[in-house]
């Protein structure tokens, strides 16, 4: 079959490499501009585009694919079908028409819940035990087109995003290439179901220490790498990289942090966490007990501020 292929990042180089596997032709592969980084500002590509170039692929990287030159670009191509992963544009009506068999697009949810840019930190963070991935057609919808085919699995009680979408991205691979092969019907979402999965802000990250230690543990593992979960001490900003729900007898306001064999930081309905990684900042990540070594904890301190 011949194809077009749009992605940028990571957890869309599993797919590209599945698809060249099974043997179809990628007549090109579209991808986001190259954009500067770091401080001395240096363009670096993508890692779809890094896979394009191994392969010896045609890459393309219009600023807007909407543009009309980017659009004569993609029908002069003739593909029979384009296939989308984590391509990070808006895609119009006009571009959907080129291919007779249209976009088909994986997305890390079961559809139709957490239809957005970040399922799989929200699923993670909003404690969900279940989740998979989608193939579906796309429409000029937000994640809103027909079902094609679905593939679930369970979430480990310590994953974190990276690692939950790592798992993803090669089930995703696998669920693309046997919708190609099989040509699945369709179904339509039940938007009734519908949730959404919004782009992460970095006021998503910050700790409410009246919420159970689940529910924060779950923003822990869940918004990593970025915003991650974070809190303050002793004015200055700190990241928790790491920690797990711990049972103690005594129960403290939440916010304290205390040691007791282990870093711990009381949570709502008399629950706590342990500390195991954290950042503060202007310094290096590191375990929570070196933290402590360094801080010395007077009575009754805490961490952040309350949210109302």
């Amino acid at each position: 079959m011949n194809l077009v292929y749009l992605g940028t990042p990571q957890f869309a180089v599993p797919t590209l490499e599945a698809i060249l596997d099974a043997g179809h032709c990628v007549l090109t592969v579209v991808t986001q501009p190259d954009r500067p980084k770091g401080r001395e500002r240096n363009f670096s590509c993508g890692p779809v585009k890094e896979c394009a170039m191994r392969h010896g692929l045609a890459v393309y990287q219009p600023e807007r694919v909407r543009r009309p030159e980017a659009q004569k670009h993609l029908r002069d191509l003739k593909p029979d079908v384009m296939v989308v992963v984590g391509y990070g544009q808006i895609i119009p009506q006009s571009v959907i028409d080129i291919a007779p068999m249209g976009i088909i697009n994986v997305h890390a949810s079961l559809l139709p819940k957490y239809r957005g840019a970040a399922p799989v930190q929200w699923a993670i963070a909003r404690g969900e035990m279940i989740t998979g991935v989608t193939t579906m057609r796309i429409d000029a919808g937000l994640d809103t087109g027909d079902i094609l085919l679905q593939s679930e699995t369970a979430i480990g009680p310590a994953e974190t995003a990276p690692e939950l979408s790592e798992r993803l991205a090669a089930m995703g691979a696998d669920l693309l290439v046997r919708t190609l092969e099989t040509g699945p019907a369709a179904r339509p979402q039940n938007s009734s179901e519908a949730t959404l999965a919004p782009i992460l802000k970095k006021d998503d990250g910050q700790i409410d220490w009246t919420r159970s230690a689940h529910e924060i543990h779950n923003q822990v593992r869940g918004l990593l790498p970025w915003p991650g979960a974070h809190t303050t001490f002793r004015g200055k900003g700190m990241q928790v990289w790491k920690a797990c729900v711990r049972e103690v007898p005594k129960s403290r306001t939440p916010g304290t942090i205390w040691r007791d064999g282990a870093v711990l930081a009381a949570c709502g309905g008399s629950s706590s966490l342990e500390l195991l990684e954290v950042q503060l900042e202007g310094k290096k990540r590191m375990p929570a007990e070196l933290f402590a070594n360094g801080q010395r904890f007077a009575d009754n301190e805490t961490l952040g501020g309350l949210r109302a």
